[in-house]
């Protein structure tokens, strides 16, 4: 990982149905990433969602994205 990289995280299965829940969505409606995207973490799989954190300042952004 590079260090201007924004820090990539998989969630595991319990974090995803939280967050799906929390949301009220499906995975079909989180924003997409590309299997083969070179920032993601070892080990994803199609269908698994990830976990984008963006330093902006002095404050940290979150973004989700599922693995097609």
């Amino acid at each position: 990982m590079h260090i201007l990289q924004s820090k990539h995280t998989k969630l595991s299965q319990k974090e995803a149905e939280e967050l799906l829940a929390k949301l009220n969505i499906s995975k079909a409606q989180l924003p997409k990433i590309l299997f083969n995207d070179s920032c993601l973490p070892e080990g994803c799989e199609v269908g698994d969602i990830i976990k984008i954190e963006r330093k902006k300042g002095d404050k940290t952004v979150v973004f989700y994205r599922v693995v097609i």
